[in-house]
């Protein structure tokens, strides 16, 4: 098997490294070498924050090479675009459309970017493009947007729904297991209706 390469990118408070974790234990628990590296940045106060995760049968470095990338998380819009140099050109985008504007720039000098799943679209990426955000609301629980694109994830990738459930179980506290459960399977769902 050749190595799968998924690249997690947010702003701090989204819970990229939860993802990105559970992702890594789903590889781990499945049999793969896996290997993980984090960035943090000025996460705590909205910075931009990534995760690499790479797994297959032989894994040796933690980070992904620039157009190596076989999947972009992206928990919020711009920086998908700001990653997006790292995916193959065949790369597959999940987009939750959310837009988190630093409070450092001014709109009027640097708008935010317009349509960003057609300009990673027309840069020949394919893209699941879901506002998370909105269905967290729905589910009364709006801190859920990283479960559900987890959720979508989980369609493209070779492990049992049994080993996500059971590693999301592992994962959260205890008093969110079935609220997590469920944005998982809504994720699952919104992307079985994409395929």
């Amino acid at each position: 098997m050749e190595i799968t390469n998924v690249l997690f990118s947010g702003v701090g408070g989204q819970g990229i490294i939860l993802a990105s974790k559970i992702l890594t234990k789903c590889a781990f628990d499945s049999g793969y070498m896996v290997k993980e590296s984090e960035l943090h940045g000025m996460a705590q106060r909205g910075g931009s924050v990534t995760s690499h995760v790479r797994f297959g049968e032989e894994v040796y470095s933690p980070l992904i090479h620039k157009g190596k990338a076989d999947f972009l998380v992206a928990l919020e819009e711009l920086e998908g675009l700001r990653y997006a140099f790292y995916l193959k050109p065949d790369g597959k985008v999940i987009l939750n459309q959310k837009r988190v504007v630093p409070s450092s720039i001014n709109p009027a000098v640097a708008p935010y970017p317009e349509d960003v799943k057609h300009q990673l679209e027309h840069m020949g990426f394919h893209v699941d493009s879901v506002n998370a955000f909105e269905i967290a609301n729905n589910l009364g629980n709006p801190k859920l947007d990283n479960i559900i694109v987890m959720g979508i994830l989980s369609r493209y990738l070779p492990f049992t729904i049994s080993t996500w459930e059971t590693v999301i179980k592992e994962s959260v506290p205890v008093k969110t297991i079935e609220i997590n459960l469920v944005a998982f399977g809504k994720g699952r769902e919104i992307a079985e209706g994409k395929t």
